[in-house]
């Protein structure tokens, strides 16, 4: 199996250089690194630029709208490739990631969405939460997560086949991730599994969170949209 990677980018600069290295060094001659760019103001694009010279497998795009969740959606939409990681741009890849992911849809030929779990860790990766399943109660399940989202992006890969039930992303979704999850549970096809992938580097800059910050009137509203749009994808679909 072909792997692409679909990485967005803003202003990383400081952490970049250590993400990007730790999957390259996972990644065959055959696999990609497709970066998207929201617009970003410092180092960034120099360095993306850099690895471009030296390794053909990293291909820059920039994102014609702006905001987190158009980013992702610019990167997935340029991969090619049958299994699609999604990346932060500050995190760090534990070397046995793709090797272990990969073997886990081996598997299991039906699964479509898989997820790891995480180790989160300060600035200079110190732990701080050893087990982001443990803190988020995550579990696959669409009425689990649509009371409490426990998808996150960085730890996210998908089979191709679901790009079509996932693409466009609503606009009017929290997030990317908590959408793709349960477009994967609405067609049962999300898989958690209990490693521990990735070093998931929170700092003041981090763009997303793991704990939702919104307020209760947010909650609601979101939850009916969701419910919506997810009840639409899936006749779409089905």
């Amino acid at each position: 199996m072909k792997v692409s990677v679909a990485m967005a980018t803003y202003n990383g600069e400081k952490y970049l250089q250590q993400q990007v290295d730790s999957i390259l060094s996972q990644l065959s001659s055959e696999d990609e690194l497709i970066i998207s760019d929201d617009h970003s103001s410092d180092g960034t694009l120099s360095i993306i630029e850099k690895y471009m010279k030296e390794d053909s497998r990293v291909k820059l795009f920039f994102n014609e709208e702006k905001g987190v969740t158009s980013n992702f959606e610019n990167a997935i939409k340029r991969t090619s490739n049958d299994i699609i990681f999604l990346s932060d741009q500050d995190d760090i890849w534990k070397p046995e990631k793709v090797k272990t992911v990969l073997s886990y849809y081996e598997k299991n030929p039906k699964v479509q969405m898989i997820m790891s779990d995480i180790t989160v860790v300060d600035d200079e990766l110190n732990p701080t939460i050893d087990s982001f399943y443990a803190f988020r109660g995550s579990r696959s399940g669409v009425i689990k997560n649509i009371i409490k989202n426990s998808y996150i992006g960085c730890a996210m890969s998908f089979r191709k086949e679901l790009k079509a039930k996932i693409l466009p992303i609503p606009r009017n979704v929290p997030m990317h991730d908590m959408w793709i999850g349960l477009v994967a549970d609405m067609n049962k096809s999300a898989l958690l599994i209990p490693e521990k992938l990735i070093y998931y580097r929170r700092h003041e800059s981090t763009v997303t969170s793991v704990e939702n910050k919104s307020s209760l009137k947010e909650k609601i509203l979101w939850r009916f949209q969701i419910s919506s749009l997810l009840l639409n994808a899936f006749i779409k679909n089905n």
